[in-house]
This record gives structure tokens, C-alpha cells and sequence, in this order.
């Protein structure tokens, strides 16, 4: 049973390896030279015919120079590749790095069915990418359970965190959907042993990446069919950092991401006017807060720490109106799903609360969504029990109904929660 072979490595190793906010994930090396990837029976041709026109097309795929070495055990195959995508900002046709691991041993009948693990906030530059990381910045124990699972597990950057296209729209909840549909195109493309039926599993902005590819899928996914998603402690409904600025009333971990989100809206806005929403600290800190190199870690925390409610309360309500609305754009739910979702959240989160997630489950439901809500009222961001999740990935491949919690919770209006 996958679901047995899911818990042989502690529930919690998925969780504990996982960028809440940028400096979690420094690069632990170096970038070396990888070599072209020559292995029998797999296309390794740019896929030049859709290259820069057709989304998902691979551009290019070579092998890891160093790689976490149980990782490395676990796999066939293990992909740094680059692939075609579409930015949420522009429409513009982009390239996304990322990369693709592949089972041992001998495919099941219909192939390898494809995961991709949307990774959480990394930073904003390009050497943020996992991609980038022998240890894919301490993913490589969730990634190493999945391909003993017997999933092809494909691990996307997202736009700008690596090789491609420049400018990550961070918190950009169309952008990274596109990146997560077109990590299972490239994957599949990569891997002729693969089947034609994927899953995506997210945390964080992962989980806002997972749920958001699962809104696209129906008119961005043609080609391969979603069975389902999976979104840990996800973003959803972020307005609450506007109202949380304009009360003063965000905390550090908050104030830190809604940094990296104005750096992303300057970039998209020029008539944005960052003076109404900066100062103090995060004013004199503002390159090293976005900042994932390592050398840089010691002075972002500290930077972090010193965050007052004045630093990013924005100047006057008609600043923090053009926030909100700005806010809005990047939230979900946008539009109904096309698969199942499980959503899992916690309580005592105090990055991204639950009343947002609340908040964005309900609008969902009222779509007609149909998703297996599991609310853990003990647990925060970071330590959600993700056990429950295997079984329900393992069900959606197999064509097992999905359970739906929206009649109970839209009866209650997530009352007690």
C-alpha cells in the first residue's frame, strides 16, 4: 500500500522541511555545473516545437550535479529541467525551472502517476529556486517519501526563483497555478513511463499554488486529468494583511511576507507608491528582507525582529483601500474547481489565520467545490499532521469518491472553528 510506505517517514518530516518565510530556505551550496541527461528511453530533446509557444513544452533537462543522498538512492531519475509556462501578471508566455524525480523499479500498469509538490515561500531572487539546492533547501525527505510511494514527483521553482524568465510575482495566485499545471505537463513530457493522471500537493504558497492549479485546470490543464489537490496551511484570502497593517496588528512572520508581497506589487505597479506602506525598518532593510542567500540570513531575521506595527502601516485609508484591492487580486477562491481538495489548517496558525482560511473555504463551497475539509484546532503553520493526507492521495488515484465537508461547514459558517 502507498499509504503504508507514505508512513514509514514520520508525518511531520513533510512539514519540518518545509520555507514559511525566506531565510527557512537557504541555498546549501553553490551552484555547480550539471551535465545533459542521457537516458535510455527518455526524450531529452528540447521540446523546441512548443518552446516559447505551447505551455508545459520541455526547454531543457539535465542531471544534478550533487544530490541529498537518500534521495538519490530512491530515485531512477533525477531532472533539473526547465520548461514553458504563463505569467498570471501578464499573459506573456514565461520559462520556469524546476525538477523531476522518478521512481526505482518498474512502472504500475498506465505508468507512474505524477505529484507536483508546490514548495512554500522561498524568497524572491533568482537563486531561490529548490531547484538550485543538493537538498532542494530541505525538501528532499517529503520529495524522497513520494517516489518511494511511487509517484514522479516534479518539484517547480515558480517564476523567477531560477533559470528562465526574471521577476517572481510573489503571492501571485495564477502565476504559480500556471507554474504547478505546467510542472505535471513537463514531467510527463520528460518521463513516457509516467501516466497521464497527476495530483498536486502544496504548503503554504504551495498550497495557494496547489488549489489555484486546480482552478485553471479546466480551461489552462488540456492533456493530462487532475484527480485532485492537496493545500497545507494555505494562502487564501490575504486582505487580511492590509486591515492587519492599517490596525498595526500584524505580527513579525506577517510583516515579513507582506514585505515580499509589496516588492512583488512595485515591480508589476511602477504608479505604486512604496513610501505609503515602508519605513523604518523594513524601509532600511528592504533588499535584505527579500533576500534567500544564506550569507544574508543572520541579518534578515534581525531585521525581522525589529519590525514595528509603524514599519508597514500604510499612510492614509486611501492607501490602504488601493492595498486591499491589490490584496484581492492575489487571494482565492477566484472561480469553482474541476477535481476534489483536501485542505488542511490549523488553529493556532498565526501566519496565516484561520478565520481567512475560514473565509476563503466558504466562498469555495458556495462555488459548488468539493473539498475534505480537515481543521486541526492544536496546531499552528508549521506543525500540521499530515498522516490523514496519504490515504486521500492514494483514494484519488484510484477513482474513490471524494468526501465533501461544504454541506456541514456552509451549515455552521465554520461556527466553532
Amino acid at each position: 500500500m502507498k499509504s503504508r510506505r507514505l508512513r514509514r517517514v514520520a508525518a511531520v518530516g513533510l512539514l519540518a522541511a518545509v520555507c514559511l518565510t525566506a531565510p527557512a530556505c537557504q541555498s546549501d551550496s553553490a551552484p555547480k555545473k550539471a551535465g545533459p541527461l542521457t537516458v535510455p528511453g527518455i526524450d531529452l530533446k528540447p521540446d523546441t516545437k512548443g518552446a516559447g509557444a505551447v505551455p508545459g513544452a520541455l526547454v531543457s533537462a539535465s542531471t544534478f550535479p550533487t544530490l541529498d543522498l537518500r534521495l538519490k538512492s530512491a530515485v531512477s531519475l533525477a531532472a533539473r529541467v526547465a520548461y514553458t509556462s504563463t505569467s498570471g501578471i501578464t499573459g506573456e508566455h514565461t520559462e520556469v525551472s524546476g525538477s523531476v524525480f522518478v521512481p526505482n523499479g518498474t512502472p504500475p500498469p498506465g505508468g507512474w502517476p505524477i505529484i507536483v509538490f508546490g514548495h512554500a515561500t522561498s524568497g524572491m531572487q533568482r537563486d531561490c529556486g529548490p531547484s538550485g539546492s543538493a537538498t532542494l533547501q530541505g525538501l528532499s525527505q517529503p520529495i524522497t517519501t513520494l517516489v518511494k510511494a511511487g509517484y514522479v514527483v516534479s518539484l517547480p521553482d515558480y517564476q523567477g526563483l531560477g533559470p528562465g524568465t526574471a521577476g517572481h510575482p510573489y503571492a501571485d495566485a495564477t502565476t504559480v497555478g500556471y507554474n504547478v499545471i505546467d510542472a505535471a505537463r513537463a514531467a510527463h513530457k520528460l518521463v513516457p513511463e509516467s501516466a497521464d493522471r497527476w495530483l498536486a500537493v502544496g504548503v503554504s504558497q504551495g498550497g495557494q499554488a496547489a488549489w489555484a492549479a486546480n482552478e485553471l485546470a479546466a480551461r489552462y490543464g488540456t492533456g493530462l486529468t487532475l484527480v485532485g489537490t492537496v493545500s497545507l496551511s494555505p494562502a487564501t484570502d490575504l486582505t487580511g494583511l492590509a486591515s492587519g497593517a492599517a490596525a498595526g496588528s500584524l505580527s513579525k512572520e506577517q510583516g515579513a511576507i507582506l514585505q515580499l508581497i509589496l516588492a512583488a506589487l512595485a515591480t508589476e505597479n511602477p504608479s505604486l507608491n512604496l513610501q505609503d506602506y515602508r519605513r523604518g525598518e523594513v524601509a532600511d532593510h528592504w533588499d535584505v528582507l527579500a533576500s534567500c542567500r544564506t550569507e544574508d540570513a543572520a541579518a534578515r531575521a534581525a531585521a525581522i525582529d525589529k519590525i514595528t506595527p509603524d514599519d508597514l502601516r500604510p499612510a492614509s485609508p486611501q492607501a490602504e483601500t488601493t492595498l486591499q484591492g491589490l490584496l484581492a487580486k492575489r487571494s482565492l477562491p477566484k472561480e469553482p474547481t474541476s477535481a476534489p481538495m483536501l485542505v488542511l489548517y490549523g488553529g493556532q496558525d498565526t501566519l496565516l489565520l484561520p478565520d481567512w482560511t475560514n473565509k476563503a473555504l466558504a466562498s469555495a463551497c458556495r462555488l459548488g467545490d468539493v473539498i475534505d475539509i480537515m481543521f486541526q484546532p492544536t496546531k499552528g503553520h508549521a506543525d500540521i499532521d499530515v498522516a490523514m493526507s496519504y490515504d486521500w492521495i492514494k483514494d484519488r488515484f484510484d477513482g474513490v469518491p471524494a468526501p465533501n465537508s461544504c454541506p456541514s461547514f456552509n451549515s455552521t459558517q465554520g461556527a466553532g472553528q
